[in-house]
């Protein structure tokens, strides 16, 4: 017959218990340490540490498995790639957790849970920003090639760059304008 878990269920049933440490869980991942309270941390540790040493083995299954828990993606890339490599020389001991005294206003103690080795967390640009970030360096790249071309090609001179570029011709523009009246006529 299976057992019950020890330990209080915070307040809820057991459903509620899981999502409640799955977000507690994104939330630490996220941004490097969370406050929240010392049973609700308590709680956490296991849950978290359980999630990095998943993304410590980093094999599709455990990929998958802390998905399923996290339900973000991008914080579950940002546990295998970020956050896991870090700790490869560690067996465990992954959070920490530091008492902070009683909430204002009904008196629950309080901690802080957060990863040992500090998570440096990068603001996201603006969307803008990454924008002309991308333009610039497209523009950058263009120029590039285009300096590159110069280079390996020999120094033209006018007559030859008349010859190379193409005539309209008579035939071309009758044949743009035979287009026009087809699409005309269908509509």
């Amino acid at each position: 017959m299976p057992q019950p878990t020890k330990g209080a269920r915070l307040g809820a049933g057991p459903s509620h218990e899981k999502l409640l440490l799955a977000n507690l869980a994104t939330s630490l991942f996220k941004h490097g340490k969370i406050k929240t309270t010392e049973a609700k941390a308590r709680k956490l540790r296991p849950f978290a540490e359980r999630l990095v040493t998943f993304a410590k083995r980093g094999d599709l299954a455990s990929r998958r498995r802390a998905i399923a828990l996290l339900h973000e993606k991008d914080v579950a890339h940002a546990l295998f790639e970020e956050i896991a490599p870090r700790y490869e020389t560690r067996n465990g001991g992954y959070t920490r957790i530091t008492k902070l005294g009683p909430r204002k206003g009904d008196n629950a103690p309080m901690a802080q849970i957060e990863l040992v080795e500090e998570l440096v967390v990068e603001a996201t640009p603006a969307p803008a920003a990454k924008k002309q970030a991308r333009k610039a360096a497209k523009t950058e790249a263009v120029a590039a090639l285009a300096r590159e071309t110069e280079e390996e090609a020999p120094p033209a001179t006018a007559e030859a760059k008349d010859e190379e570029a193409p005539k309209a011709t008579d035939t071309d523009a009758d044949e743009d304008n035979a287009d026009k009246k087809d699409d005309d006529d269908t509509k």
